[in-house]
């Protein structure tokens, strides 16, 4: 769901509608000592086939696809390949979090354009295919169904239970009868989907202004009979066959109008963090273990921007975060800066991360750059899933029910007119499917180099093969070599195109490279300051403690690399006194490094070797280049 104007009160952001995301943390997640698995890899032979599939659009706006994942033809891995304009390296032996899935909501709006009449079973049944199943389709993994009306609905604030007092009449009026089907269609059609259902708004007799829209609180003595709302709804689905794996208690808490309340004209309801604690921890998870239910319950659910607001007082309370029920905290991207995701995994290590919702929209700039930035930045930042907003909508980007009328799905069906029956792939079908038709559930997210041109990330499925998906936004071609262990390949990336590359066998040779602390004078380490991921983080000595801001790795490719990103020479100095710092790996000479017999860092380019400033050994003494002397402040243990 995207806000309306007015949705951010004071705040600069609502003057656009919708509001774009404010910034994007193009670095790697922080990564915890625990979690970098550094043994040798197995040998493995050479020559390994990488199978190739491109998405390339023509247009400013990244709309308008002339070639959607298209398979090419094969490239080989060697012992030897030529050179690139950027070098990414995907090391399968670290890794970080596990993928749950990827898709989009079967809203109400879905659910009338597939079933309501505007297409034939036929048709309906061959999109279907088409999103769903692995092999014949992208093989969307991950929906996530408003339980009740929302604002890509048809018109009406209707919940599943609208008759006061009690829910003896849920789901009498049939409405999330259709929703409820394609949801079973679907898992049919990939088994290994995950299901997930959160409210826009209890049904208006439980609330204080006795309305689905204008906001709203849920009365307090009501909180016990909304949980066997919840109760309800997954029984319903468990009663076609379908699990419910997730819910969440509310989309959005206090989008879009909570400073004018009677502006918000589709379902919502207010909360502040402690109401929200209270219904989960108190009412939700007893409702759920008395009704021997096992589904999860995600927190917050909304944008990057809103975490103090919501989610910090959620995740803060033990009874809330610790209990067998939950499942983590879910991230909208319509304000904020995913980096908060790596901040709340350094915070809460144990805390699985959602991403839940990013509508595709007219409002966007360029729509297949904002995908592929979504589906890597949100992942790096710890990310298991990347769900957009509604499947499908018309030609006239609706039906809706107020709120977003300018959002734009997966697919769009033709809703009368002289196509009327038909149903055209957007580009957002494309971009999805370059995660979910080759990035399956419980794929681990793997180590590969960030690059602020050539962004990427990098899976390893549970079968062994492995993923790159690699976007290149520039209106130019771009070369790229890709290193895996001690092999490369080489590929031009062409202009406003998105790759994935495929490829089986086990790493071998020195793309596992080494991870750990790198000691120098006094036995201190080498340290990025501050656990910064930033861009410009100073590198420095500091007594060892074995946190993460001192694990190094070198994969084999003439880099060291901290949290994803490269040991490097400012400014591309090849002075005495250049300090080093971290950077976004960009492949360039100042950010090669050779370790020596002598147990020197040598930068090549300079000839000049990493040297502790002023031969101090003291806590936060900043590293440069120097010309070799041979001296201790020299001498590094890698």
């Amino acid at each position: 769901m995207v806000r309306q104007p007015a949705s951010r009160g004071p705040r600069k952001e609502s003057t656009v509608l919708p509001p774009l995301r404010r910034a994007v943390a193009i670095g790697a997640a922080l990564v915890t000592t625990a979690a970098l698995l550094t043994a040798t890899p197995a040998a493995y032979a050479a020559n390994e086939t990488v199978n190739v599939w491109l998405t390339t659009t023509s247009d400013g706006g990244g709309r308008n696809v002339t070639r959607g994942l298209q398979q090419q033809s094969p490239v080989t891995f060697g012992t030897t390949a030529g050179g690139a304009t950027h070098t990414i390296t995907v090391n399968e032996n670290t890794t970080y979090q596990t993928f749950e899935g990827g898709g989009a909501s079967i809203t109400d709006t879905t659910a009338h354009l597939f079933r309501g009449g505007a297409i034939s079973a036929a048709t309906r049944d061959a999109v279907m295919r088409r999103l769903f199943h692995p092999v014949d389709g992208i093989g969307l993994s991950f929906v996530r169904n408003p339980i009740g009306a929302s604002d890509l609905s048809r018109p009406g604030h209707v919940s599943l239970d609208d008759t006061c007092c009690n829910l003896n009449d849920f789901g009498a009026n049939g409405y999330d009868t259709n929703v409820r089907l394609l949801t079973q269609q679907a898992k049919q059609l990939n088994p290994q989907l995950r299901v997930k259902g959160v409210p826009w708004s209890a049904p208006g007799w439980m609330k204080d202004n006795g309305r689905m829209d204008q906001m709203g609180w849920l009365r307090s003595e009501y909180y016990s009979l909304y949980a066997q709302y919840f109760v309800k709804y997954i029984q319903s689905y468990q009663a076609i066959g379908v699990p419910v794996d997730y819910i969440s208690v509310q989309n959005e808490p206090n989008c879009c109008q909570a400073g004018n309340p009677t502006a918000m004209n589709y379902p919502g309801m207010s909360w502040n963090s402690s109401g929200l604690v209270e219904l989960t921890k108190n009412h939700i998870y007893p409702a759920f273990r008395a009704a021997g239910i096992t589904t999860k319950v995600m927190v917050h659910d909304w944008n990057y921007g809103d975490y103090n607001q919501i989610g910090a007082g959620l995740l803060a309370d033990p009874a809330v975060r610790n209990d067998p029920l939950f499942a983590g905290i879910a991230w909208h991207g319509y304000f904020g800066d995913p980096n908060v995701g790596t901040q709340v995994h350094n915070q809460y290590p144990n805390v699985n991360q959602f991403s839940t919702e990013h509508s595709g929209g007219t409002w966007i700039g360029n729509q297949h750059n904002e995908d592929m930035a979504d589906i890597v930045n949100y992942t790096r930042n710890w990310s298991k899933s990347i769900v957009k907003w509604s499947l499908a909508l018309n030609q006239s980007m609706g039906p809706h029910n107020g709120g977003c009328d300018v959002c734009t799905g997966l697919v769009t069906v033709q809703e009368g007119g002289a196509r009327a029956g038909q149903v055209d792939n957007t580009i957002e079908y494309y971009t999805t499917g370059h995660l979910t038709k080759f990035v399956k559930p419980g794929a681990a997210r793997i180590d590969s180099t960030a690059n602020g041109t050539v962004q990427n990330v990098a899976w390893k499925n549970t079968d062994g093969t492995k993923a790159l998906i690699a976007h290149n936004g520039t209106t130019s071609s771009q070369s790229v070599r890709v290193n895996w262990g001690n092999q490369a390949f080489t590929y031009t990336l062409p202009a406003r195109t998105t790759a994935t590359f495929t490829w089986t066998g086990t790493q071998s040779g020195g793309g596992g490279g080494t991870t750990g602390q790198i000691t120098g004078l006094g036995g201190k380490c080498v340290d990025v300051a501050g656990a910064s991921t930033a861009n410009g983080a100073a590198v420095q000595l500091y007594t060892c403690n074995g946190t993460a801001a001192q694990q190094w790795t070198r994969p084999g490719d003439g880099t060291i690399r901290a949290f994803g990103k490269c040991l490097d020479v400012t400014g591309q100095s090849t002075a005495n006194g250049a300090q080093l710092q971290l950077w976004t790996c960009g492949g360039t000479a100042n950010q090669q490094w050779t370790y020596t017999s002598g147990r020197d860092l040598v930068n090549p380019v300079s000839g000049k070797c990493a040297d502790a400033t002023g031969n101090s050994s003291a806590d936060g003494t900043r590293l440069q280049i120097w010309t070799c002397t041979g001296t201790a402040n020299q001498k590094w243990n890698a």
